[in-house]
């Protein structure tokens, strides 16, 4: 890995999370023997299987009509303008280095990777195996030479099997087109690819500006600050964000590393958005809350704040939320 830049979340030789708390409890805090223990024998695994009718998407969707389909976890296909872009992309059966042990999906891909159109845009937040899906990403490289946007040290991984993309730290800036540009925006959280490696890639969320609105998309962001969500709001109007709402609580206890459905609709007012959708659940069992605990909790949430519930939704994977 090479060096980057000192700065208030660089140190020389590690990124860290400059509003505080560097995973002060849940995943990080297991160490290396309890993790292994929990890939091999994993302490819970509830959920049931999900049943799910893949859908296909059309090829292009024009104008300022946004047409956004969760697929599973935190991959996401917005489709506006003409452009399709893709979250953090995962279709692996298990968020794991190898695929005959981990954590299994229980939810099916919304859309079958066959099924996706052309991809031009990819945003890519951290290096976790839940979200860096090395055998997908190559794919659609190799496939639809998309630009993908991820933020230090992440391109250098993606670089080893073949695949470019660019890299930017937080505050970045990178032009698709003329008028839509993807902003690097800062997150709460931490990584770790392979062993070795912890906090020497950097975490981010962004934000893709586009006429009519802007689409936010915080990847994996534990609340730190919760400024993270007012200082995206900076770069304009939100039509969309893209939020996490699950794996909040580890063996118990509070993350850290993730908001949970309060703190995603206390980030979704702070953002100011029109719309707000929730990801992080129901895919892969990596907490110990239930399979619908999350967007239980986010239906009362919105309830209490006086939201209405078509503004922040969870859609079912594969499911299209169209937004005029």
């Amino acid at each position: 890995m090479r060096t980057f830049p000192l700065s208030d979340h660089f140190n020389g030789e590690r990124f860290f999370n400059p509003d505080g708390v560097q995973g002060s409890t849940g995943e990080q805090k297991q160490g290396p023997v309890a993790l292994l223990r929990n890939l091999v024998k994993p302490p819970y695994r509830t959920w049931p299987e999900v049943p799910v009718t893949p859908t296909r998407p059309p090829a292009r969707v024009e104008g300022q009509t946004m047409r956004v389909t969760w697929i599973g976890h935190s991959t996401v296909l917005v489709q506006s303008q003409g452009l399709n872009i893709l979250t953090d992309p995962m279709w692996q059966q298990r968020s794991s280095p190898v695929q005959f042990l981990g954590v299994k999906r229980v939810r099916e891909p919304g859309v079958r990777i066959a099924d996706l159109p052309k991809i031009d845009l990819i945003l890519l937040s951290h290096n976790h195996r839940d979200h860096l899906d090395m055998t997908t990403m190559r794919r659609l490289w190799h496939r639809d030479k998309p630009l993908i946007v991820t933020c230090l040290g992440n391109d250098q991984i993606l670089a080893r099997s073949g695949v470019r993309a660019v890299a930017r730290d937080w505050g970045g800036r990178v032009t698709l087109r003329p008028g839509v540009d993807v902003i690097v925006d800062r997150a709460h959280h931490w990584s770790e690819y392979d062993p070795g490696d912890l906090d020497k890639t950097l975490w981010a969320g962004f934000t893709v500006t586009l006429p009519g609105g802007n689409l936010y998309f915080a990847g994996d962001t534990g609340p730190g600050d919760m400024r993270w969500a007012t200082e995206a709001r900076r770069a304009g109007p939100v039509r969309l964000a893209i939020l996490p709402i699950g794996a909040y609580h580890f063996a118990g206890h509070e993350t850290d590393n993730h908001i949970g459905p309060d703190q995603a609709v206390t980030a979704f007012e702070q953002l100011g958005a029109a719309y707000a959708l929730g990801v992080h659940w129901g895919t892969f069992e990596l907490t110990s809350e239930g399979i619908n605990e999350p967007p239980e909790h986010l239906r009362a949430a919105l309830i209490r704040e006086h939201i209405p519930a078509n503004r922040f939704r969870t859609p079912e994977a594969g499911e299209a939320w169209v937004i005029k």
